[in-house]
């Protein structure tokens, strides 16, 4: 747990660093002046050098180095003057979050399906896991299957309609009906909001349910098995086709001989992988964290089984097999729901879960001569993924994750605004409340909380102003997400740039993937900057030395120039709503591809920041600064088509994709590999 002091305590690193001049304490010389000088960027390098130091360890949530970090951040707000007792006397907006999710002992997560003297025992990993997305409980009630669990009036098709599951413990299939039509009302081929997890359960929910039994979906398996089983011939195929051309040569040089080596290893590891992908099967359990870890319901278990243990069930309650009733529901859209009669679910749920107090960072430059009462914000987050874990991208490293870009970048940058806007307090116009906040790569936990409990009301406040991940700067690109959300954003942000020369991106929707989508939400406007991703997102080399100090120095200025424009604008900006698409679900029956999308490039094609390491994108050739435009001749012109287009396939395919790349086209050919 972190600490629960009301005090504003100093740690021995934090002296000792201060005292030797690492961090920043006083007014530098890049407050009084815009650009990148020398003063300037060791300002930058030190402040950023010690927020991305191993010595905070990743500042994952939960742990020490987060809250030495909102020490120094505290510190720092009280060095520049602001004003910082907003909240019981002190800087920090304190919250209690669930840290982490664990099973509890074996014995304590049981379930039996029993009708009258017939019990059958599952086993825990094998027949079934609990879910953290659930809660621990006790169950003892009648089961009810309720097909994909589906409430949906609109679309004229409610599972719920005609069965009572009050008490009873629900079984519910993955995903939605008529998955591969694409005239289907559940958004053709492409999954809906219905078919996520967390529908399903909030409906069971609702509806009263004492519990929720997951199991898999016929087009799942199949369409999995047929994926990892092309992904086999395929490997199989290109062995063969290797061995031959290798065996009709009569020599080779040992350049050739070791080449040879190295291609038939590589694809003896895949044939071998998805070998045991095929042996194993598909009807597989999700892992403890399949689902998410929502706590929201600490009371109501959620498991998942696999469907071979209830399919005799329900063939005897409907006289048929349960892949004929999914048929069945595909072709007449009609639900087939009903208890599973004399049958109940017996059992219990454990799940521990690990909680911690965390905390925003709040400070306000009060402006002695304001002519309102509304107050902008600017914002934040300073915390990052720790030791790695489930948000890493190289997921099976146990390894500090420094979060250079992200997000210490960030947080420099807005203790060096601070400065800025300090420096020039007495001709604000409205006051600044400052947010360094916390808990954003879990789900913008700090953000959220802000504006359910805000130090100023959210009608008196008139915008929020963000910087995540603005360390980066490549080709001088700087994407401005939210630029659409007040009319005079955009040709604000255009006029300044005539100082700046940068390629700006403009974004218009407000609920970009950080914290001012939790301002837009509450319809304010919002400007967040970003200088895109990279190979280093959100791994363990997202390291200081990666740093573009003077481009960082340059988005400050732009910031600044910015936010002033804004204070001492006769129109306040007003807040607009963006139509914006629902981002379809990545993953799940797509192909797994390996490309890094590049933010900066908008409707020219797909532009890609990057390649995994032994992805099917690397092995075939892409790379960085490639532009798609076509992906097994679908036409592509942004990141959705891209997604679109690849549903199309399967592992195993051989597509042909045409990039641009320096303005000429070029030709690869992409062996796609199985879902991840």
């Amino acid at each position: 747990m972190l600490s629960q002091t009301r005090l504003l305590p100093r740690t021995a690193l934090i002296v000792a660093m201060l005292l030797v001049g690492l961090v920043p304490l006083s007014v530098h010389a890049e407050e009084n002046g815009a650009g990148s000088n020398e003063a300037t960027l060791n300002a930058l390098k030190k402040t950023l050098g010690y927020l991305a130091s191993d010595d905070l360890a990743g500042r994952g949530i939960g742990s020490e180095g987060l809250e030495e970090a909102s020490e120094f951040l505290a510190e720092q707000f009280q060095q520049m003057g602001l004003k910082t007792d907003l909240v019981d006397g002190t800087p920090y907006q304190e919250f209690e979050v669930d840290i982490s999710s664990e099973m509890g002992p074996k014995e304590d997560n049981t379930l039996r399906l029993v009708s009258g003297d017939t019990v059958k025992s599952l086993t825990l990993g094998k027949d079934f896991t609990p879910l953290s997305v659930g809660g621990s409980a006790k169950f003892d009630a009648p089961l009810v299957f309720v097909g994909y669990g589906i409430s949906a009036e609109k679309l004229n098709y409610d599972e719920y309609a005609d069965v009572d599951v009050k008490g009873k413990m629900v079984l519910i299939v993955r995903k939605e009906p008529q998955q591969n039509n694409p005239h289907s009302v559940f958004d053709g081929t492409s999954p809906s909001q219905h078919a996520l997890f967390n529908r399903k359960i909030s409906n069971a929910y609702q509806a009263g349910a004492a519990g929720v039994i997951l199991i898999n979906d016929t087009y799942g398996i199949s369409e999995e098995r047929d994926q990892v089983q092309s992904a086999f011939d395929t490997a199989v195929s290109d062995l063969v086709k290797k061995q031959t051309a290798y065996a009709a040569k009569e020599s080779h040089s040992a350049k050739e001989a070791e080449a040879y080596v190295d291609a038939i290893a590589a694809l003896g590891r895949k044939i071998a992988d998805y070998g045991e992908q095929l042996e194993a099967g598909s009807d597989e359990l999700i892992p403890l964290f399949g689902a998410g870890n929502d706590s929201s319901r600490p009371d109501f278990p959620v498991l998942f089984a696999t469907r071979i243990a209830f399919e005799p069930l329900i063939e005897k309650q409907f006289g048929k097999s349960l892949t004929a009733i999914e048929a069945e529901i595909d072709t007449t859209l009609k639900p087939m729901v009903g208890e599973l009669e004399g049958w109940k679910a017996e059992g219990q749920t454990d799940i521990v879960r690990k909680k911690a107090t965390i905390r925003n960072v709040i400070g306000m430059i009060e402006a002695p001569n304001a002519t309102s009462d509304e107050v902008i914000v600017v914002g934040a987050h300073y915390d990052h993924l720790g030791m790695g874990g489930s948000g890493s991208l190289a997921p099976l490293t146990h390894e500090i994750h420094n979060g250079a870009d992200d997000n210490a970048s960030g947080t420099t940058a807005l203790l060096t605004v601070t400065r800025r806007l300090v420096a020039m307090k007495d001709q604000l116009r409205h006051s600044v409340v400052v947010i360094a906040f916390t808990g954003e790569e879990e789900g913008l936990l700090g953000s959220a909380h802000y504006v359910k409990e805000p130090v100023v009301p959210i009608d008196k406040t008139l915008m929020m102003f963000n910087m995540d991940m603005v360390g980066r700067l490549d080709e001088n690109k700087l994407i401005c997400m939210g630029s659409g959300t007040a009319e005079m954003f955009e040709p604000l942000l255009t006029k300044i740039n005539e100082k700046y020369d940068f390629k700006l991106t403009m974004d218009p929707g407000g609920f970009g993937p950080s914290d001012h989508a939790s301002f837009y939400a509450k319809q304010l406007p919002v400007l967040a900057l970003f200088t895109g991703t990279h190979n280093d997102y959100h791994r363990p080399s997202d390291d200081a030395d990666k740093i573009n100090y003077e481009g960082m120095a340059r988005i400050i200025d732009y910031a600044v120039d910015f936010l002033e424009a804004v204070d001492r604008s006769s129109d306040r900006p007003k807040y607009v709503q963006v139509e914006e698409t629902r981002p379809e679900m990545r993953g799940g029956s797509r192909p797994y591809f390996g490309s890094i999308p590049d933010f900066a490039q908008v409707g020219k094609g797909y532009g890609i920041q990057g390649v995994s390491p032994g992805s099917p994108a690397a092995d075939a050739g892409l790379k960085g600064g490639d532009i798609m435009i076509d992906l097994g001749g679908n036409r592509i012109g942004g990141l959705e088509d891209f997604d679109a287009a690849l549903r199309k396939f399967k592992g195993g395919d051989k597509v042909e994709v045409t990039v641009l790349r320096e303005g000429k086209e070029v030709k690869l050919t992409v062996t796609l590999a199985p879902p991840r």
